[in-house]
């Protein structure tokens, strides 16, 4: 079980991020939760949203390039040990983790782990043969009260 996430990249200028962000909302289209990676030159907004399909098309219609990633979202419990539990079954399983991003989740105490594996399928097998909970889009739009 994996969610879409959608990737573009920004110029590293003042009123970059505004643009995209704009175009979305006033589709409404909701951000469930996003990361930026910048460099010297640019930036990398990745997003998680309720329709990436709509939000998509809508990003490349207005110029931006738009790749579409397959991410692997856990819910953990807010407590010291979290992350070292999944990297340990992600090692044992020899499954490479390309980047993340992670938030909490107040009304649930929890912790949200949105990870780019090398194989998302393989990691997701792994997760759940250890008991580990993997979170789908529509279940993560209902934590955020979405």
């Amino acid at each position: 079980m994996t969610l879409k996430q959608i990737s573009l990249f920004l110029e590293n200028k003042p009123g970059a991020l505004s643009r995209p962000v704009r175009l979305l909302a006033n589709a409404k289209i909701n951000l469930l939760t996003l990361s930026i990676a910048d460099a010297q030159q640019f930036g990398i907004l990745r997003l998680i949203v309720h329709d990436w399909r709509i939000a998509k098309k809508l990003l490349e219609s207005e110029g931006f390039v738009v790749k579409v990633t397959e991410m692997v979202a856990i819910e953990v419990a807010d407590k010291p040990g979290g992350l070292a539990k999944i990297l340990s079954v992600i090692e044992c399983a020899k499954i490479n983790l390309e980047y993340m991003y992670a938030f909490t989740v107040k009304q649930t105490n929890k912790g949200v782990l949105v990870f780019r594996f090398d194989d998302p399928d393989a990691a997701v097998k792994a997760l759940k043969k250890k008991g580990i909970q993997v979170v789908s889009s529509g279940d993560l739009a209902k934590r955020l009260g979405h």
